[in-house]
């Protein structure tokens, strides 16, 4: 074992020195190969910080949502369906809740506008959590809460009130009363909360009417249970549950992600194939190097072993790097290749804080579809060369 360890090592040692020899080649292969594992692996730690995001953000939200549908689409849903859930056992809260699409012709930008009670909501302390400073509008005030982005895209500025369109085209107007935190901006980028009785009037709602119900469950072991017995009893709304809610950010995360990822693989074949180029087409100068260490003693295996290691190192050093990079990319420059591919092409675009989420399985899945088909690409062709007697390999 430790003669076959000593070996290895001279023959690492010598492949060292031949990539050195090489450098311009190999450099060349080492810069378009960092590139490639940098452009997958950001894809897939943006893709697992988003959601990392998204569930972290989810935890205060309602754990069931319970929607009206009329020809398959959302509708007013009456304010006395919330009677019939409070007989349900182990519904803690349900509080009515109005939102809306808001779209400014001036900016072109699509605002969600969301009407809540919150002397109603349950958990009002740690809802003010979301709070960068201000407070939520009180009962019967036309106060509205903006988040950062919202302030920007209406260019407030120093103003403190707003002016928003009903659908007569009057306006109706708010008073900002708090700004949301920016830790919350991937659900509060383009959302500006008022009261229920204020978003009723500016999207012109009957009063017996919101658009949602929220459904605070007092054990999260029986969402489910809930859930099923509210599509019992109202069998024409929709009810969904926070895990269905975060499983829809996971699925348009991923889809994209997966959208950017294949047609990153077409840089991948193309780096393949100019990798298998580079190692099959071994210039004259290379082959009768192979033949004089045929001449001077090394075997077939010896020989494949030199190209192997002289692989590992490159590909290696080119799979560190470009991780490395593109954990750089999500933490200093907040993913800015590819945030629009994922997050869309909004007007409104959150000043997110990513944290990087790699696991060991994405680590061995980007290993697998770049470092060995180069392995493969170097010690097969090595293999057809080094199997070519040495006087041959000699004459060129």
């Amino acid at each position: 074992m430790k003669v076959l360890l000593e070996k290895h090592l001279n023959i690492l040692d010598f492949a060292l020195s031949t990539i050195w020899r090489r450098k311009q080649k190999n450099i060349s292969i080492f810069v378009v190969f960092s590139a490639v594992i940098f452009l997958l692996a950001s894809f897939q730690m943006l893709t697992r910080s988003l959601t990392s995001l998204a569930q972290d953000t989810l935890k205060e939200t309602p754990e069931i949502l319970v929607q009206k549908l009329s020809a398959g689409r959302q509708t007013g849903l009456p304010v006395v369906y919330s009677d019939g859930l409070t007989g349900i056992f182990g519904i803690k809260k349900v509080v009515p809740r109005i939102w809306g699409y808001y779209f400014s012709e001036v900016t072109g930008a699509n605002l969600t506008v969301m009407g809540l009670d919150f002397s109603e909501m349950p958990m009002a302390d740690q809802i003010d959590l979301t709070l960068e400073e201000g407070r939520y509008p009180e009962k019967g005030e036309a106060g509205v809460v903006v988040g950062r982005q919202v302030e920007e895209v209406l260019q407030l500025g120093g103003r403190t009130t707003i002016s928003l369109f009903r659908p007569d085209l009057s306006l109706k107007g708010f008073t900002v009363t708090g700004r949301f935190a920016d830790e919350a901006s991937l659900l509060t980028g383009d959302l500006l909360v008022t009261g229920l009785k204020e978003a009723r009037d500016l999207f012109a709602l009957p009063r017996d009417q919101v658009t949602d119900l929220c459904v605070y469950v007092a054990n999260p072991r029986e969402i489910s249970t809930i859930a099923a017995k509210i599509s019992d009893i109202f069998p024409d709304t929709r009810v969904l549950t926070r895990s269905q809610i975060l499983k829809t950010y996971q699925v348009v995360f991923n889809w994209r992600s997966g959208f950017g990822s294949i047609c990153l693989l077409t840089a991948l074949a193309a780096f393949i194939i100019m990798a298998w180029d580079k190692a099959s087409g071994m210039s004259a100068e290379e082959r009768k190097e192979m033949g004089i260490l045929k001449v001077l003693g090394w075997e077939t295996s010896d020989l494949m072993a030199l190209r192997f290691w002289e692989g590992v190192v490159v590909s290696v050093l080119a799979f560190i790097t470009g991780c490395t990079l593109a954990f750089i990319h999500i933490v200093f420059f907040q993913a800015a290749l590819f945030r629009p591919v994922l997050l869309g092409w909004s007007v409104i675009q959150p000043p997110l804080q990513l944290l990087p989420e790699f696991s060991l399985a994405d680590l061995l899945l980007i290993f697998s579809v770049t470092v060995l088909p180069y392995l493969a690409a170097t010690v097969i062709p090595a293999w057809r060369c080094a199997s070519v007697p040495s006087d041959t390999a000699l004459q060129g």
